[in-house]
C-alpha cells in the first residue's frame, strides 16, 4: 500500500510565498518527504512589490531596491539560487536632508539620526541652539519604567525633543516604514531602541556603545546588497527552480472551505476546486481577512488605514544633471514643504544600474496624510517632483523616460501590532488547523524578514501534515 501524499497550498507569489516554495521543495528532496505543493497568485507575474525594469541599459527597481546585508537570509537565498557573483553591495556617500530648500549633510556619526558624535552635531545647522540642548538632555533622562508599545515618535520625543524628531530622525525612519511615525509602533518597528534604553538609560551613549570601532579610517563599506540584474532575479532564480506544475499565476482564491474530513478545499475565482491539507497565506492580511472570517473571528487592526507610496525614476544624460555636491541622495523632513520625500541618485549609489554617461535618480511620494497627490497622473507626478528637484540641483532637460510605480497597501505596524499578530495567530491557529498566515503584513516588511517568515512557515507545514517529522 502506498504511502499517502500531502499536498501545500501557497497562497501568494510575493517573496514570502517564493521563499517558503523554494525551501519548502529543498525539504521535500533532501528527506523524500510525501508532499506536493503549489503556489497560487492571482496576478499575472509572481514577486509582489519586487519588480526589476530592465530597459536601454537602466537597472530599475519598482519597488525595494535592495536589502540589508546583516539580515543574512536575503544573500543566503541569493547563494542558494547560485547568484552569489551577482550579489553587488552600495556605493557609500555623504547623504543629505532637505532643509529650507537647501541640501545639509546629516551629520557625521549620527545612527538613525541619533547624534553619537558631539562637534558634527553641534555645529549642524539642522538643529537649532534650543533643540541641541534639548536633545542634550537624553544623556540624563531616565530610562522608560514601563514595557507596553507606545509610537516611535513619542520614544524619540521624550528621549530626544521635537525638533531632532522632525528634521533627523522622522524623515530617516520613515524611509524604512512609510507611514507617520507617531502611529508606528516601537515594538514591532525598531524593537532594539526599547532594548537600548533599558541596557544604557540614555540613547546617544546606547548607539556610541553599539557603533563598530574601525581603525580603518578609509570609505565606509555599503551596509545594502541587491543583485547586479535587480532585485526581480530572486524571483525569476526560484521560479526557475520549482517545477512547472508547482506555480499557477493568474489564480485568485475566492473562497476557504473547511472540510468536516480534515484539510480545506480553495475556490478559485474561476470557479475551481483545489483540494489541500494545508494552506500558507502570504497574501497582505486585507486580502486574507474575508476568507478567514466565516470560521475565525479575525481582527482587524482599524488605525492601520492602508495609504499609497509610488516611485518615480527619471533618467536623464549625465551632463544634464548637476547636483553640486558630492553624495548618493537625500532625505525630505515631512515639514519641508516639499512632495517628494526622498530621492537617491542612483547612478551614484548603484552605478551597476545605469549606463556610461546617464544619469537615474529615483524619487519617492507618498505621505500617509497627502494621499490626494498619489491620484494625479504619472505625467503630473513627474512634473511636481522635478520642480522640487530643481529647487535642489540644476536640471537641463526633460528626462529621456521615467516611470511612475504605485504601491498598494503600505500599511505601517501601528500601536499594538504585535499584540494583534499574536490575537490572529492564536484564533487562526484554533479554528483553522493546517492555516498559517505569514508575509509583510505580520513580522517584518524588508525583502529578508518576508524570507524568514516563508523559510519558518515550512518547519510548521511539514509538521503540520507530517507530525513527528
Amino acid at each position: 500500500m502506498s504511502e499517502k501524499t500531502y499536498h501545500i497550498t501557497i497562497v501568494g507569489g510575493g517573496i514570502t510565498g517564493l521563499a517558503a516554495a523554494f525551501y519548502l521543495q529543498k525539504e521535500v528532496e533532501a528527506k523524500g518527504l510525501p508532499i506536493r505543493f503549489q503556489v497560487v497568485e492571482e496576478k499575472e507575474r509572481l514577486g509582489g512589490k519586487i519588480k526589476t525594469w530592465r530597459h536601454d541599459g537602466f537597472v530599475i527597481e519598482q519597488g525595494p531596491d535592495s536589502f540589508l546585508e546583516r539580515k543574512t537570509s536575503a544573500a543566503q537565498l541569493a547563494k542558494d539560487l547560485g547568484l552569489e557573483n551577482d550579489l553587488v553591495r552600495n556605493s557609500t556617500g555623504q547623504a543629505y536632508i532637505w532643509h529650507k530648500d537647501r541640501l545639509m549633510p546629516i551629520p557625521e556619526g549620527a545612527v538613525m539620526g541619533v547624534p553619537t558624535k558631539v562637534m558634527p552635531f553641534v555645529t549642524s545647522e539642522l538643529i537649532s541652539w534650543p533643540g541641541k540642548i534639548r536633545a542634550a538632555a537624553d544623556l540624563f533622562l531616565p530610562a522608560s519604567t514601563g514595557d507596553g508599545d507606545i509610537s516611535v515618535g513619542d520614544f524619540f520625543r521624550r528621549r530626544l525633543g521635537d525638533e531632532v524628531i522632525e528634521n533627523l530622525i522622522q524623515p530617516l525612519l520613515s524611509g524604512v516604514y512609510s507611514g507617520d511615525i507617531d502611529n508606528l509602533s516601537l515594538l514591532a518597528s525598531f524593537p532594539q531602541f526599547a532594548q537600548m534604553e533599558k541596557q544604557h538609560r540614555s540613547l546617544i551613549l546606547a548607539m556610541k556603545h553599539s557603533r563598530p570601532q574601525s581603525k580603518d579610517q578609509g570609505k565606509p563599506k555599503g551596509i545594502f546588497l541587491t543583485l547586479k540584474n535587480g532585485l526581480e532575479s530572486l524571483v525569476e532564480g526560484v521560479e526557475s527552480k520549482l517545477p512547472a506544475d508547482a506555480v499557477r499565476k493568474s489564480t485568485g482564491v475566492q473562497e476557504l472551505i473547511k472540510r468536516e474530513s480534515g484539510g480545506y478545499t480553495l475556490i478559485t475565482k474561476d470557479g475551481e476546486r483545489i483540494e489541500t491539507d494545508a494552506v500558507l497565506f502570504t497574501v497582505p492580511h486585507a486580502v486574507a481577512e474575508p476568507l478567514l472570517r466565516p470560521y475565525a473571528s479575525v481582527p482587524t487592526l482599524s488605525q492601520a488605514n492602508p495609504h499609497m507610496v509610488a516611485t518615480i525614476s527619471l533618467a536623464f544624460p549625465e551632463t544634464a544633471v548637476d547636483i553640486g555636491m558630492e553624495g548618493t541622495g537625500f532625505i525630505v523632513p515631512r515639514n519641508s514643504g516639499a512632495k517628494i520625500t526622498a530621492c537617491t541618485w542612483a547612478h551614484r549609489k548603484w552605478p551597476h544600474t545605469t549606463p556610461a554617461g546617464k544619469a537615474l535618480l529615483r524619487c519617492f511620494v507618498g505621505k500617509a496624510k497627502e494621499q490626494a497627490f498619489m491620484q494625479l497622473t504619472d505625467e503630473e507626478i513627474v512634473e511636481v517632483a522635478l520642480r522640487d528637484l530643481h529647487k535642489t540641483m540644476t536640471i537641463r532637460q526633460e528626462p529621456d523616460f521615467y516611470r511612475v510605480t504605485r504601491l498598494q497597501n503600505a500599511i505601517p505596524y501601528v500601536v499594538g501590532h504585535q499584540a494583534w499578530v499574536r490575537d490572529v495567530s492564536g484564533k487562526v491557529a484554533e479554528s483553522l488547523p493546517g492555516v498559517l498566515l505569514a508575509g509583510a503584513s505580520y513580522s517584518g516588511v524588508g525583502v529578508p524578514d518576508c524570507i524568514d517568515q516563508g523559510k519558518k512557515a515550512v518547519t510548521k507545514l511539514i509538521e503540520m501534515v507530517l507530525p513527528g517529522k
